[in-house]
């Protein structure tokens, strides 16, 4: 029996492949890549662009200028290494580099402070932790020139009201920016006060993200509140620890604006209080010698890159990673 002749034979899966509406070729999927992949240097171009003016090309200008020297009136010429020679031999720039080390170590003692502090403001039975919140993180965004009166009010040595505080139980305060042997540390209890209240509200975010079941589970098994925070508080807020810990040093081996602010040029207390930063600075645009400072600056650059380094090679041997 022969098929009808309005019956006609199924299309071939070659032929069927080959229309319209096949899968697309390899040429089609090139085209769209290559249309994706200019549209995203589109998109990032403008930070791209940012990133090279603002950062890189300085960077590397000032690399350029440490091997340069520069003439009063403008101009430079290039003289090699003698400027990281002399660097090498100037003992005030080791002094200053050991002033900013100290002062960051004594700031880093902070940060376990605000560790437990944060802690203490997760706790869900504690009423108005917003506005603790808010009291604590108030300095950060307070300008450093009133956070540098304020400071020297109640520093000074003949009415501040810190060696009032401490004539009413019959001791003598010193002159705690004037004196060498107490400036730095002065110095670094305002630094730490000034970075309280960013690191608790960085910690008290990490905190949101530790499961509440370990904590009832522990609690079933007796832990107390100390076994609780050294065993789980600890270690799952390690990242975000880790995490405020190499903020503070960049941040802390930058410090300026305390120094140039509360210790004016020919202060006693200067060369045991200045940073490498203050010396950048007063080398750089008081005694005009720009090719020395950048110098200087490209020291503290490699500097902060190798404890920075050091930071993250150390982070794997205590940082856990949920």
């Amino acid at each position: 029996m022969t098929a009808p002749a309005s019956v006609k034979a199924p299309p071939s899966r070659r032929a069927s492949t080959s229309g319209s509406e096949g899968p697309p070729s390899r040429r089609a999927f090139t085209v769209r890549r290559r249309s994706e992949a200019r549209w995203g240097l589109v998109m990032i171009a403008p930070l791209g662009l940012g990133l090279l003016l603002f950062y890189l090309w300085p960077i590397a200008q000032t690399f350029y200028f440490g091997f340069t020297k520069w003439g009063p009136f403008g101009g430079s010429e290039w003289t090699g290494l003698a400027n990281y020679e002399r660097l090498l031999a100037d003992a005030e720039v080791w002094t200053a580099l050991r002033n900013s080390l100290v002062y960051t170590a004594l700031v880093l003692l902070g940060v376990p402070v605000a560790i437990m502090f944060a802690a203490l403001l997760n706790q869900s039975r504690l009423r108005g932790r917003g506005i603790f919140r808010t009291l604590y993180f108030l300095p950060v965004v307070t300008m450093p020139s009133a956070i540098a009166m304020l400071w020297q009010y109640l520093y000074n040595g003949d009415f501040g009201v810190l060696n009032q505080l401490l004539a009413l139980v019959g001791v003598d305060g010193p002159s705690w920016m004037s004196d060498p042997r107490t400036a730095p540390y002065a110095l670094a209890v305002i630094g730490v006060w000034m970075a309280f209240g960013y690191n608790l509200v960085i910690l008290m975010a990490g905190l949101q993200n530790v499961p509440k079941q370990l904590y009832e589970a522990s609690a079933i098994d007796g832990a107390g509140p100390v076994r609780q925070f050294l065993s789980i508080t600890v270690p799952m807020l390690s990242p975000t620890i880790f995490f405020v810990s190499v903020i503070s040093v960049i941040g802390t081996l930058q410090m300026f604006d305390l120094v140039y602010l509360m210790m004016p040029p020919g202060s006693p207390a200067l060369p045991a209080a200045q940073t490498i930063v203050h010396l950048f600075y007063s080398t750089s645009f008081v005694k005009n010698d720009p090719g020395y400072g950048a110098a200087i600056a490209f020291l503290l650059f490699v500097v902060i890159a190798l404890l920075t380094a050091v930071q993250f090679r150390i982070q794997r041997r205590w940082v856990h990673y949920a």
